[in-house]
């Protein structure tokens, strides 16, 4: 039995060789080996081949789609599938296009298989869903200062939608909003609640996205902001206060004047009482002079020669042959009247007095 050897110079020139003719393996590369796309959207995949090759075959998910000579006319198992040369003048790539990607038909593995000794590459398919985004409750009017809220509500996503708020144009800090994800069947929703002290009017933005949309969708609403009324509380309190104050005052006035006015009242009646009393003691003063200067002791001419008078306690009665010769009367400050009577007892000379007191 004859052993072939080959030198260390001979197995590198024929290496070589092979690389030159591409019949050694793993000589074509397949971009990207990792594809994220937005369902409805078209998905690409590129092979570029170093050498002669024959013949080219795609598989989505398992299943063969598309066959692809080098020369001759594409075999594709639906008009979804599609495959030509990256350029007329560059035959060494191949272009591999999937239309109006699904979620459940196209996402998964795409192996591309080069017939010969070239071998197989494998690319992943990830088919992302977009759905709606809605910021409840529409246009808000709130007093300046007060905290406002909004709520955005995301339906129908896979995965599940990043969401992101601005105001005016400009991306609101995290620390704000709240964001919570939930599943819904094959999809999520998600619900985010900014909240935030208005200052001035305000276009609010809620943004929802995945990684394979070009820009995110949208919904917005308008804030309004109106000035803060002024608080009349203070206010109320200092006019209740003086108003209250004032009625005390003018109550007391009010309290100070009646008690004046009574005082006045009771001091005319008072000064009413004396006069009507002193004008009847005097009524009765001038009774009484009049009476006190009667004299009781006065004795006609005619009647000299009467006998003299007895005097008893209610008076005094003339006697016969009694003269009188003079009556003194006499009234003090009090208004009494006293009386006085100077009787001569004919001519034997004898005299007595008599003093009659009227009260």
């Amino acid at each position: 039995m004859t052993v072939l050897r080959i030198s260390r110079p001979d197995l590198f020139l024929i290496g070589f060789l092979l690389c030159a003719t591409g019949v050694v393996s793993g000589q074509f590369q397949l971009e990207p080996l990792n594809s994220t796309v937005l369902q409805g959207s078209d998905a690409q995949f590129n092979a570029s081949v170093q050498g002669k090759w024959n013949i080219m075959t795609w598989e989505v998910r398992g299943f063969l789609v598309l066959t692809f000579p080098f020369t001759g006319n594409v075999i594709s198992s639906s008009k979804q599938f599609s495959a030509n040369f990256c350029s007329s003048v560059d035959t060494s790539c191949v272009a591999f296009t999937i239309h109006n990607v699904t979620r459940g038909g196209q996402a998964g593995p795409v192996v591309c298989t080069i017939q010969g000794d070239y071998g197989s590459k494998t690319a992943q398919l990830y088919v992302q869903e977009s759905g709606t985004v809605n910021v409840k409750g529409g246009n808000v009017t709130v007093v300046q200062h007060q905290q406002v809220e909004f709520q955005c509500v995301t339906s129908a996503w896979f995965p599940t939608a990043t969401v992101s708020w601005t105001r005016n144009g400009q991306a609101v800090n995290n620390s704000l909003y709240n964001t919570t994800s939930m599943a819904d069947g094959e999809t999520f929703n998600a619900s985010s609640v900014l909240r935030f002290q208005a200052i001035s009017n305000a276009t609010v933005e809620c943004r929802a996205t995945v990684l394979s949309l070009a820009s995110p969708e949208s919904s917005s609403v308008f804030l309004v902001v109106v000035p803060k009324p002024p608080d009349w509380t203070v206010l109320i309190a200092v006019v209740v206060s003086i108003g209250g104050f004032a009625l005390l005052v003018l109550l007391i006035i009010g309290i100070i004047f009646c008690c004046k006015r009574r005082e006045e009242k009771q001091a005319n009646d008072r000064d009413e009482m004396r006069a009507k009393t002193h004008s009847q003691i005097s009524g009765g003063s001038a009774a009484g002079n009049r009476r006190g200067q009667e004299n009781a002791g006065y004795v006609p001419e005619d009647q000299a020669s009467v006998a003299p008078s007895k005097i008893t306690d209610s008076g005094f009665s003339q006697a016969s042959g009694a003269e009188v010769h003079e009556v003194a009367v006499n009234t003090n400050q009090t208004g009494n009247v006293y009386s006085g009577a100077h009787i001569t007892a004919g001519e034997s000379g004898v005299r007595k007095h008599r003093h009659l007191t009227i009260v």
